[in-house]
């Protein structure tokens, strides 16, 4: 999935008129002459005469790519083990003879991989399934040994890898697992291999799905703040976390429904991979931690012992450890020097210009305006910046078909319509296929809602087509700190827009019948985009989320099926074959990118929504030391809440993450 277009010559970035080497050489033969003539009789300067300067060397590409050549010869080294280490591969290893890879699986599992000054994270689960698709198809491979190591991801990724792994499989190769312990999702994804090993004091963790609603409004009173919101849909909970002290009874109901489908998920998945019955499944489950000799006993894994004693047991010819960027093919010199120059932007981004399929990353929060350069198009859906690209891709002629890649619960309603009239104009155009990752919710689904097919895996969240606005009321948090403060304006609500008090109930009536037509508006993009009538889509609607095998039922998502999937239709549907490169918006990044990001600072802290109050930092401060995970939930809430500051509408969803 790289890149791919005409390339410049590797001289043209130096070149005027002639070639870099030929100016040299006439520069060379220059200075030679003068040196010469300056020279007195017996070939030696004279005391008197300056000494001739050196010619400057021309600049000479073939130099610049032998020494990238020697640099990428230096980084293969330093990846070479120490004499203390752990061998890479077997000493018989022949990439020409039959032989297994070993790769290590580790780290949170991405839709794309972020970047900052400080380095990029993250697994991008497309490089490990095109790995694994690399893998399949590798022709002196017998097998793989994936080596486990606190690997993080949802359920809908497990099953997108777990389908990676079988093809594997079904090409006739051999994939065995290890973990030195392994939790519930992780370990769906383990039981897709041949056989499965856990080290001697590892534990298999499969207590079933669980999620933790974390509600702050008692946070929030005890620094004088008040959350003041509306929500259009019964089941419209985003605001819930800062309105009430605990979930409603509408959360809970939608909460119990997305733990069903994925506690179902997994008894079906370990019953069919394991050969247990479900009611011995569910057995496993309540009994949740099981010692690896248990586990072993009950069939959840097939070997206790560390991973060279797996490795030496399964693997009966030459290995060699492999990363997910080996999968890239061997880049010259020469080709290592043009994405250099394209980082600092000396040379233009390179395009397929044959006919192709786009997959265009829509992650993160939906946003207004330009975001933070294309990094930010790693980490968050701005308008501005998706907008254009659309518009790009449809202009394209030579981009057949597009696939919008969701991983979003939402956010500013404005940008979601913006973002839709996109789409819908891309559509007229060509085909556009949506494929829904973990969440595609509330803004998520509103900009998936016009595609000509979406795709979703039975575990993703998405619906959740409502409104909810609001503010934070902080009066009361500034009296306490002294500042009093006297709203005056002419007319009657001047001062509607300072956020001091909450909104008196003729100020509520007039925003909500602004939500109330948001919403409307809404659920007539869903019902074009679904072909269903508004009431239809209003009883499916009312900011109720949705798992996707419940969608699908419903008929708010077409087909249940991954990334794979969805490029493969926007193939048929393109008539592009499967062969040819694609096209991948965002891009990597440039040098632009990173300045752009640097010095980005992160909203999450209490003090920011708090004004900076003291005690606010030193709340979560206490949260970490007591329960991290409560802390993370807490800071990414309160995040949320204040993008409300700029964006007072909003499509969004907010769904604690199941584990």
């Amino acid at each position: 999935m790289g890149e791919s277009g005409p390339r410049k010559s590797a001289e043209d970035p130096w070149r005027e008129g002639s070639s870099s080497s030929e100016a040299g050489a006439k520069r060379g033969a220059g200075a030679a002459a003068g040196d010469q003539a300056e020279r007195p009789e017996g070939g030696e300067p004279g005391p008197s005469s300056p000494k001739a300067k050196p010619a400057t060397p021309a600049f000479d590409p073939s130099n610049l790519a032998s020494g990238l050549g020697m640099l990428e010869k230096i980084g293969d080294s330093l990846r070479e083990p120490g004499p203390y280490e752990a061998p890479q591969r077997s000493a018989d290893f022949d990439a020409d003879k039959p032989h297994w890879w070993v790769l290590t699986l580790s780290g949170a599992v991405v839709e794309r991989e972020s970047f900052s000054w400080s380095g990029g994270s993250g697994i991008e689960l497309a490089a490990l399934q095109e790995r694994l698709a690399q893998a399949a198809g590798e022709e002196k491979l017998l097998g793989v040994v994936l080596r486990f190591a606190d690997l993080e991801l949802s359920f809908p990724d497990a099953l997108e890898v777990r389908a990676a792994i079988k093809k594997v499989r079904a090409a006739g190769r051999r994939v065995v697992c290890h973990s030195h312990g392994t939790g519930n999702v992780e370990y769906l994804v383990m039981s897709a291999c041949d056989r499965v090993g856990m080290a001697p004091l590892g534990q298999v963790a499969i207590t079933g799905p669980a999620a933790l609603p974390v509600h702050l409004r008692p946070l929030l009173a005890r620094f004088g703040v008040v959350a003041d919101f509306l929500h259009v849909g019964a089941y419209k909970g985003a605001a819930e976390p800062f309105t009430h002290d605990a979930p409603s009874a509408q959360s809970r109901e939608v909460l119990g429904q997305i733990l069903d489908q994925h506690y179902q998920t997994m008894v079906e998945i370990i019953a069919t991979e394991r050969g247990l019955t479900q009611a011995r499944v569910k057995e496993l489950i309540d009994v949740g931690l099981h010692a690896p000799q248990a586990a072993q006993q009950a069939k959840l894994v097939d070997q206790v012992g560390s991973f060279e004693e797996l490795r030496d047991a399964e693997v009966r010819a030459p290995w060699t450890h492999t990363t997910l960027s080996d999968g890239e093919a061997t880049k010259s010199p020469m080709q290592a020097m043009a994405e250099l120059m394209r980082f600092l932007g000396a040379t233009p981004a390179q395009r397929p210009t044959h006919p192709h399929v786009a997959v265009v990353y829509a992650v993160g929060n939906i946003i207004d305006g330009s975001g933070e350069g294309l990094l930010g198009a790693r980490q968050e859906i701005a308008a501005a910046t998706l907008a254009p690209a659309l518009r790009a891709l449809a202009a394209d002629d030579s981009v057949k078909a597009v696939v919008l890649r969701v991983d979003s619960g939402g956010g500013s309603a404005q940008a979601s319509e913006l973002i839709w009239k996109e789409m819908k104009a891309l559509r007229a155009k060509k085909p556009v296929v949506v494929s829904m990752s973990d969440v595609a919710a509330s803004g998520g689904y509103y900009i998936s809602c016009g595609a000509t097919k979406i795709y979703a895996e039975p575990d993703t969240l998405t619906g959740s087509i409502g409104v909810v606005g609001g503010r934070l009321a902080f009066g009361a948090a500034l009296a306490q700190q002294g500042v009093r403060t006297y709203p005056m304006g002419r007319g009657k609500r001047a001062t509607m827009a300072q956020s001091l008090t909450a909104w008196t109930a003729e100020e509520r009536t007039v925003i909500q019948a602004m939500m109330d037509d948001v919403y409307g508006t809404f659920l007539a993009r869903v019902a074009q985009g679904r072909g269903k009538t508004l009431e239809q889509i209003h009883a499916l609607a009312q900011g109720r989320v949705w798992t996707g095998a419940k969608a699908k039922e419903l008929g708010l998502v077409d087909e249940l099926g991954g990334l794979a999937e969805a490029i493969a239709e926007a193939e048929k549907l393109g008539q592009v074959p499967a062969s040819a490169e694609r096209e991948i918006f965002p891009p990597s990044p440039t040098l632009r990118d990173l300045a752009v990001s640097f010095g980005q600072v992160q909203v999450g802290g209490v003090g920011a929504l708090l004004g900076a109050r003291a005690g606010a930092s030193a709340a979560l401060d206490l949260l970490s030391a007591m329960d991290p995970q409560v802390a993370a939930a807490a800071r990414s809430l309160l995040a949320q809440l204040a993008t409300f500051r700029t964006s007072a509408v909003q499509a969004v969803a907010y769904l604690p993450r199941v584990r």
